[in-house]
């Protein structure tokens, strides 16, 4: 079986210079051969990962996209593709500015986000600071608000020392998430296994992977408590917006308490449950996400009823 995880990514690089680095970027646009009234019906897509992953997991959402609609994905400093520099601070108000960065950079307008994992707050922060660039929100087993608890798996990468030779020595956090992380193991070939891994081949490469755990915000002395709470409190100024919540209700880290909880802040959204999917939504339940996700982004929103409550299977 092959490990060519490159044909599952035959996407061509961008980069970006931000204050950390360079950050490696997908900017996939509809061909020109398509009718402008086509193009004009779907929205720009702006995909934003967590950790441990980068854009290699939006790669089926960018294929299935891409040909109508301009789609975006970034990989965080020390993420995927981009620079991994070993003295940056890697605070989620950091990710924050250089996704606002590449937004002004690529003037992007009329956003659709689609945010999975810590690329939730991340996503969330930048579109509460600038929201009139954003028209929709597509959320998957993320959070942008302190949690009530850890999960015991997180905090064990926490304890120094310990952290960082299972994150960063042994590889430890991201090889786990290829089996955790999911309820459908038998998608996960030998080429999107190495396509999850390919960046994070070494000790020096995984210091973002490592970085994203300790930079989660358990009590207020952290250094980005408050930049969370600024997240959480900004999603007031995104309350008006269609949101669709697509859920993997197997995941055991952002689990069906972070879904009940974004439907606090977002009362009017269409939430989709999967019984049978974990924390990698997407790849568990690609096929009935997909056209849940092309309704979500066609509807004309000032007729229907995006109050309504859909559950997945």
């Amino acid at each position: 079986m092959s490990d060519r995880w490159q044909d599952e990514y035959p996407f061509p690089s961008h980069f970006l210079n931000v204050p950390g680095g360079r950050l490696h970027y997908l900017d996939e646009k509809p061909a020109i051969s398509i009718a402008a009234d086509s193009v004009a019906s779907l929205p720009t897509l702006l995909c934003v990962h967590g950790n441990p992953t980068w854009t290699f997991y939006w790669r089926n959402i960018i294929s299935e996209f891409r040909g109508r609609a301009r789609v975006v994905a970034l990989d965080h400093i020390g993420c995927g593709l981009s620079d991994k520099p070993q003295d940056y601070s890697y605070r989620l108000a950091d990710h924050i500015a250089n996704l606002r960065q590449l937004i002004e950079t690529l003037d992007l307008r009329d956003i659709t986000l689609l945010a999975h994992d810590w690329g939730g707050a991340i996503g969330l922060g930048a579109a509460g600071q600038m929201p009139e660039r954003f028209t929709r929100l597509a959320l998957f087993n993320t959070g942008a608000f302190h949690g009530e608890s850890c999960p015991w798996r997180i905090r064990v990468c926490r304890i120094p020392g310990l952290g960082a030779w299972g994150v960063r020595g042994l590889n430890l956090f991201a090889r786990a998430a290829l089996v955790m992380a999911t309820e459908k193991p038998e998608r996960f070939t030998a080429a999107v296994r190495a396509g999850y891994l390919a960046p994070y081949d070494n000790y020096e490469h995984r210091v973002a992977v490592h970085r994203f755990v300790q930079d989660i915000p358990l009590a207020p002395s952290h250094p980005s408590y408050a930049t969370l709470t600024g997240v959480e409190r900004g999603l007031a100024r995104l309350a008006d917006k269609p949101v669709m919540l697509a859920w993997g209700m197997r995941d055991w880290c952002f689990t069906p308490k972070f879904l009940e909880r974004f439907r606090e802040f977002f009362p009017q959204a269409e939430v989709h449950r999967f019984a049978d999917a974990g924390h990698y939504v997407i790849e568990d339940a690609l096929e009935r996400i997909v056209p849940l996700l092309e309704e979500f982004l066609t509807r004309d929103n000032t007729t229907a009823d995006i109050a309504a409550t859909r559950a997945g299977e």
